[in-house]
């Protein structure tokens, strides 16, 4: 196991190099960045964990923060270190940020706090057993995330994976339900067999049930010849229902028999079909609430949700936010045959910002970023300029300048209107929160933490609609 040092002062390396070498581990020492970043590229598999000065002196442009910030992008398993002579509680946050795993201080360094700064980077490493093969089958299937959430998730795509019980994965819009539902059927027995998926909000409602169960020749105008259904093309695979909280309630029913008794007939058929379907459902409507105004049907919901996933918004997992840009950064720059790459000051900028559209936004803002920028580094002004013409926008320009500040910043502005549409929507229910925010589309727990953060008074809107 080897520990890679860098800190241009020869002396001091030498010193943690030998104390180093009294645990039992190899160790390499390099005085500059740049010498840093050409013998990673040629050995960076032989390194186990990076001890990294913040402070380099004049012959160099880079300090430990851009070390820092390549490594996180190009090496993301290698834990860093950051070590400083002049430390501060800014410099610590911004290397934590960006993914440090740790920020000790020259002046504190001992023989005892580098062994245990070391122990922890290295059970770090990786993440160990079941958690490093979690985490590296979330990302083979494209989902990036190693905080708890996720590895939680992850741990739950394994257990629910092996069964054939039916899942329901709930969460905003935009948080990656479909990569979750292609995830479960990877692992599952049924990976040799087709992952079908029903589209449900564009199917037009008179020709679901021929859709999903197929019919037979003659049986409705135009039907010239018989068809196998969605239901069919999914037998012994799995059958995704997306987006299943917008199914009209006529036709929920539809779906009882061939869900229970795994069997279909075909419109225009007396004779009914075993098939051999696992549903996989998703949505990012809060159906309890549903259930109880009578906008969907119990008998399905318990029927769809044998077991649940739900997936955080992007705002509650701000810490794996590096990780993807770094991952979508990666992909496009072996497409393209690049080197491009976002400044620390950047990825603090995007791990702040709230991403209303969730990882489906932040994945199109770096792309955008990516193909766009006229430089090899991705700037915060180049952030802005694609927010600012984004779909937020769009949806909300007819209202939205009436209210925004003057001087304030576009993180300011976007809480202002987020505030603004709620206090609007309140004000529609009656100060009901659980209707507010059905409408919404987001869950209940959602619209509680952002009535908390606006310190919104929901009793102001009973007032005022009872008072009419």
């Amino acid at each position: 196991m080897k520990i890679l040092i860098v800190d241009d002062n020869p002396d001091f390396c030498s010193t943690i190099a030998d104390i180093v070498g009294t645990f039992g581990y190899d160790t390499h020492v390099i005085n500059s960045p740049e010498e840093t970043l050409e013998y990673l590229s040629n050995f960076n598999s032989k390194i186990s964990v990076i001890l990294l000065d913040i402070e380099f002196g004049q012959n160099t442009k880079m300090n430990g923060i851009d070390v820092l910030s390549f490594c996180r992008l190009h090496y993301p398993s290698i834990p860093v270190v950051m070590i400083s002579g002049r430390g501060t509680i800014e410099t610590a946050v911004k290397a934590t940020k960006l993914g440090a795993l740790n920020f000790i201080e020259k002046s504190i360094i001992s023989k005892e706090k580098l062994r245990e700064v070391l122990n922890s980077a290295i059970e770090k490493i990786g993440i160990e057993g079941e958690a490093r093969e979690i985490q590296n089958f979330l990302k083979h299937n494209d989902i990036i995330g190693k905080t708890k959430a996720m590895l939680e998730i992850g741990d739950s795509i394994f257990r629910f994976g092996k069964t054939d019980l039916n899942v329901l994965i709930s969460g905003e819009t935009g948080t990656g339900k479909r990569l979750v539902a292609k995830a479960i059927h990877a692992i599952s027995r049924r990976n040799k067999y087709a992952f079908v998926t029903v589209d449900i909000p564009n199917i037009p409602r008179e020709l679901f049930q021929s859709e999903l169960f197929g019919y037979n020749k003659g049986s409705f105008t135009g039907a010239s010849d018989t068809k196998k259904g969605l239901f069919h093309q999914a037998n012994k695979g799995t059958l995704f229902l997306d987006e299943i909280g917008d199914l009209s309630l006529e036709l929920q029913s539809s779906l009882f028999i061939p869900i229970e008794e795994k069997s279909v007939r075909r419109i225009g058929s007396t004779e009914s079909e075993e098939l051999d379907v696992r549903f996989i459902s998703a949505t990012d409507k809060d159906l309890l609430y549903a259930m109880k105004e009578s906008k969907f049907r119990e008998q399905l919901y318990h029927r769809l949700r044998e077991c649940e996933i739900h997936i955080p918004p992007l705002r509650e997992r701000r810490e794996d936010i590096p990780d993807m840009v770094n991952y979508f950064t990666q992909k496009h720059n072996e497409e393209f045959d690049e080197e491009k790459f976002f400044s620390p000051s950047t990825l603090e900028f995007l791990q702040d910002y709230d991403w209303p559209g969730n990882v489906r936004e932040l994945s199109s803002t770096v792309k955008v970023a990516l193909q766009t920028a006229a430089s090899e580094q991705i700037e915060i002004s180049d952030i802005h300029k694609i927010l600012s013409t984004s779909g937020i926008k769009d949806k909300a320009a007819s209202t939205r300048d009436s209210f925004l500040s003057q001087s304030g910043t576009l993180k300011e502005d976007l809480a202002l209107l987020d505030k603004k549409k709620i206090e609007a929507t309140l004000e529609k229910c009656n100060g009901n929160v659980s209707k507010s925010a059905a409408m919404l589309g987001i869950s209940r727990e959602t619209l509680h933490n952002k009535i908390r953060k606006y310190e919104i008074n929901t009793q102001l809107f009973r007032g005022k609609k009872s008072n009419k």
